[in-house]
């Protein structure tokens, strides 16, 4: 338990992290991954580059201590991270280097005026009650995924069984496991943690699962990603017959029982957990409206799927925007940006409804406006992001 000292330590500290939390979790990466090259495999290097990864732990590290007396308003936040880190195998023996380098980074980024022995006390304090809350939770989700049927811990080997080419970007991958044995059933929205050995260089990734695990398989669809050194492996290099390392389905955006009408609302590659949504969806009576905005029609992966279900599914109405017109406009149902109006033709007349959105961070910041905008309760409206919540509002 952290005593009360501590926690009014933490708590002192968030106007600091709040001004400057970007740039000491810069610091803390970049003196991690030089100092402990062990643990680059379990962050995305594309992430580091660009700031999404410094700009999440901030942001955790920040609700964290805000929270530091009502840890249970920290659920969602927890959950998202538990998640993650159980895609990736994070293990308790990860945990004292992010330690040791989360204290040294405060130290040399705040000064010794600042980070002062009580506070790095305090801090490292705070730290291991993080860490141990985050060690059981994740032991206890390792332990029922390997104990749940056709579930495993570690890493599993897969072949890749088939790759279908989706659009001009976008490759679908199945795989099957090696042993032939059963799969663990992945709830609709939940995504693979893969280990790829990229010339001798370990990376782990995460990737949506784009359909339910039916026949003994995953199946999950890539981007090719410009400069993306895991999304560029698979695409070139990853062939029928390959193996690769799989850990067990993960997170927390998943499809939810109702008998709401149901809105599927994806942007580019934002479109593969909705697919299994979708799929598991259409097991049941309820309305579904799906709709997806791709930048045109050469980019559309899925379009023919889609289109055949609501050709078969009566229940199921779909709806296109494209970004921009490539002369092949005829596919799409409108043309631009989907902006409150044009959404609003789109949902249903019953705004008591159960949305999923997914998509780039521009797109879900102005649908979740939308949402809310045209009547949308906001505790049904559901999307995925690993980051600030600020920066969807």
């Amino acid at each position: 338990m952290l005593s009360a000292h501590d926690r009014a330590i933490v708590k002192s500290t968030v106007p600091l992290l709040e001004s400057g939390g970007e740039a000491l979790m810069t610091h803390f990466y970049s003196m991690m991954l030089n100092e402990y090259p062990e643990v680059r495999p379990l962050f995305n290097q594309a992430n580091q580059a660009n700031g999404d990864q410094p700009r999440a732990l901030a942001n955790g590290v920040l609700m964290y201590a805000r929270h530091i007396d009502q840890l249970d308003q920290l659920g969602g936040l927890l959950a998202t991270i538990i998640n993650k880190h159980v895609a990736l195998q994070i293990l308790p023996e990860h945990y004292p280097i992010v330690g040791r380098c989360l204290l040294k980074a405060i130290e040399e980024v705040l000064g010794k005026d600042i980070a002062t022995a009580q506070v790095l006390l305090a801090w490292g304090n705070a730290y291991q009650q993080l860490a141990d809350i985050l060690i059981g939770a994740e032991a206890q989700v390792y332990d029922q995924k390997a104990q749940a049927p056709g579930g495993w811990r570690g890493g599993r080997a897969f072949r890749l069984a088939a790759r279908v080419q989706e659009s001009s970007e976008v490759v679908s991958f199945y795989l099957e496991p090696v042993d032939g044995q059963a799969i663990l059933e992945a709830a609709p929205g939940q995504y693979l943690g893969l280990k790829l050995n990229i010339d001798g260089e370990e990376h782990r990734r995460n990737y949506s699962l784009s359909a339910l695990a039916t026949a003994g398989q995953y199946r999950i669809s890539v981007k090719r990603e410009a400069g993306g050194r895991a999304s560029t492996f698979l695409h070139d290099r990853f062939q029928v017959g390959d193996t690769l390392e799989v850990f067990t389905p993960s997170g927390e955006f998943t499809l939810r029982d109702s008998d709401k009408p149901l809105v599927l609302i994806s942007g580019g590659v934002g479109i593969t957990p909705t697919l299994a949504m979708l799929e598991a969806a259409l097991r049941t009576d309820r309305p579904i409206h799906f709709i997806h905005c791709a930048r045109n029609g050469a980019v559309h992966a899925f379009r023919e799927v889609i289109d055949h279900l609501a050709a078969r599914h009566p229940q199921l109405k779909r709806f296109y925007c494209y970004g921009e017109d490539d002369g092949a406009s005829a596919a799409a149902d409108a043309i631009g940006l989907l902006d409150q109006a044009l959404l609003g033709e789109w949902l249903p007349a019953q705004r008591d409804l159960d949305a999923y959105f997914l998509g780039p961070k521009g797109f879900m910041a102005a649908v979740k406006r939308h949402l809310k905008a045209l009547g949308v309760p906001e505790q049904q409206s559901h999307y995925e992001f690993f980051g600030p919540a600020s920066a969807l509002e």
